[in-house]
């Protein structure tokens, strides 16, 4: 995939700890469901996920994953066939996702917060046959059904593999309350033909482990981003891109100080999004960690009831969601002595987060760079527990991981010269095979030497860190979750009473980013509540606009009639 950067010039790597190896070998494992029954093995008796205060151990996990491949085989399911799971965190997630796994499917990750609008797209484009979907999800899952593939429906409660006599009254009601307000319509209905998960565990349980060859080239993930432009497309992940991803991770955490230490990890964000599947779900299970699950990290006092008898040792999240616990009493009341790691992404983190949290726990933020593309991580600052004084917030995004190249194309497709910015380019075992089922829209990101533009501005300095500047796109950033103006406005065009929209990001304190739109209408009559009600219909809660401003004259446009967004800012 093209001549590698010559080491003089990757001056990152100067920068690295003496025990981090400049390359990993994707290779290691021939695939991720080789990666998890060795660590089933290894840690079979502790403590691998925990989920409103039930665990569930290595060995249970891996017999479960088990059944639900057993199963899956035995309806017909075979190696590439696409199974969407449409989850909170909860311990189904990781039974069905490395279930499907080792039944050589690839796994189609749904937010369960989709309205049915977005659910129809993601399963029609995937071809998902087989989705597994939490019971208080089932409405948007019937609405959106028509038209699609799925023709085994898989429902779950959130307390299905909780254990006996676990009294969940009051502990998930923060959930249940979260999917009323995104616009879920009464009682879950039936669907016709749905087969309830703990049935299909059971009756897995009884059938041999499929004996199945998967190759590292093979599918994992469609893990759907708007990628650099518009509408959602699936990011096809191969067990090579997040095996890869994984020993690059590990490796920059360095070996384990103590091996049995159990460290136990805070799971705020989703595992259907790459940055927690990768860094929680995957990463902590190559530590023998312990998996805290939270399903909703927004409603922080009920966060603190879940994790009050938790002395975890990592958290991961995104600089919104540490805010949110820096302004919690109860959590600013707790001891930090066991906490080990903070890590950051998603969005930058300001400064004056950074330092609220130093001061709190003792520990600093540590900041890295991903993108969905790259299974997602690309860069990191340093991790040093044999030294913690040596770890500190930078303000940057850090420096490349193992075996990954980063450089700076210039506008007129030149690489600039170190330290002048340029559209951030990545190459490495963790890029992605392309968009699925779009070639066109492959070639647009992918040069034939195997670079990925990121669409972001960034520059590096002489030690190799990389600190970014701007979105080369108009993406939206609101909480760590990309929004596109495209989508949006595609949302709010779909209103008779609208003539023209452009979708931008607005600063905001807590989101970083929230969505606005200028609008000019063709009924002068049309009201903020009616134009918001009639997109809350179409678009999850993070993508709906906030600020609404209407203008009595059309919008500015290039002289080929493109809305310039710029010129609203």
């Amino acid at each position: 995939m093209g001549v590698p950067i010559p080491e003089t010039e990757r001056v990152w790597l100067k920068s690295y700890r003496p025990d981090v190896p400049f390359e990993v070998d994707p290779d290691r494992y021939q695939s991720i469901g080789d990666f998890f029954d060795e660590n089933v093995r290894r840690y079979s008796e502790r403590a691998a996920f925990v989920s409103l205060g039930s665990e569930m151990s290595y060995r249970r996990c891996g017999q479960l994953a088990e059944a639900f491949a057993a199963w899956l085989h035995r309806q017909g399911v075979r190696k590439g066939d696409r199974v969407a799971l449409m989850m909170p965190n909860c311990l189904q997630y990781p039974v069905c996702l490395f279930g499907t796994l080792l039944a050589g499917a690839v796994v189609v990750n749904v937010n369960p917060l989709y309205t049915a609008h977005e659910l129809a797209h993601q399963l029609q484009d995937s071809g998902a046959e087989t989705i597994v979907v939490l019971d208080m999800f089932s409405n948007t899952l019937a609405e959106a059904l028509p038209g699609t593939a799925v023709k085994r429906v898989l429902v779950t409660g959130i307390g299905d593999l909780l254990a006996p006599g676990l009294n969940l009254k009051g502990r998930v009601v923060n959930l249940v309350m979260r999917r009323k307000t995104d616009g879920a319509a009464g009682p879950a209905r039936p669907i016709a033909g749905a087969l309830p998960l703990r049935r299909a565990l059971a009756e897995g349980g009884r059938l041999p482990r499929p004996s199945v060859t998967v190759e590292p080239t093979d599918l994992a993930f469609l893990q759907y981003t708007g990628g650099t432009t518009g509408v959602a497309k699936g990011a096809m992940l191969t067990h090579r891109n997040i095996v890869a991803n994984l020993l690059q991770s590990l490796a920059w955490r360095g070996k384990l100080d103590d091996p049995n230490r159990v460290e136990t990890n805070l799971s705020l964000l989703p595992l259907y999004h790459i940055f927690s599947l990768t860094v929680n779900c995957l990463i902590f299970m190559g530590l023998g960690g312990r998996n805290v699950l939270i399903a909703n990290p927004r409603d922080v006092k009920r966060v603190m009831q879940v994790i009050r008898r938790e002395n975890f040792t990592g958290i991961a999240g995104v600089s919104t969601l540490f805010n949110s616990f820096l302004e919690d009493e109860t959590f600013c009341q707790r001891d930090f002595s066991q906490l080990r790691l903070t890590i950051s992404g998603g969005m930058a983190t300001p400064q004056a987060i950074a330092d609220r949290w130093q001061q709190l726990t003792g520990k600093c933020i540590i900041e890295g760079y991903g993108l969905t593309e790259c299974s997602p991580i690309v860069t990191i600052n340093p991790i040093d527990f044999d030294h913690p004084e040596h770890m500190r917030f930078t303000g940057t995004i850090g420096l490349p991981v193992p075996s990954t190249e980063v450089r700076f194309r210039s506008d007129d497709g030149s690489w600039a010269p170190l330290g002048e910015p340029g559209e951030l380019c990545v190459r490495g075992p963790q890029v992605m095979a392309g968009y699925w089922g779009r070639p066109e829209e492959t070639a647009k990101v992918i040069d034939a030497e195997g670079w990925l533009s990121t669409g972001d501005i960034g520059v590096m300095d002489e030690h190799g860190y990389v600190r970014l500047i701007d979105r080369k796109k108009d993406m939206i950033l609101v909480s760590g979750f990309n929004v596109y103006p495209n989508e949006v406005e595609d949302a709010v065009m779909g209103h008779p009473g609208v003539r023209e929209v452009a979708a931008l990001g607005v600063p905001d304190p807590v989101a970083g980013e929230r969505v606005k739109i200028v609008v000019v209408r063709k009924n002068p009559k049309l009201t903020e509540a009616e134009l918001l009600a009639h997109c809350r219909e179409r678009l999850v809660g993070y993508k709906m606009p906030r600020v609404v401003e209407f203008r009595e004259t059309e919008l500015p446009k290039s002289n080929v009639g493109k809305i310039l967004r710029r010129e609203l800012r």
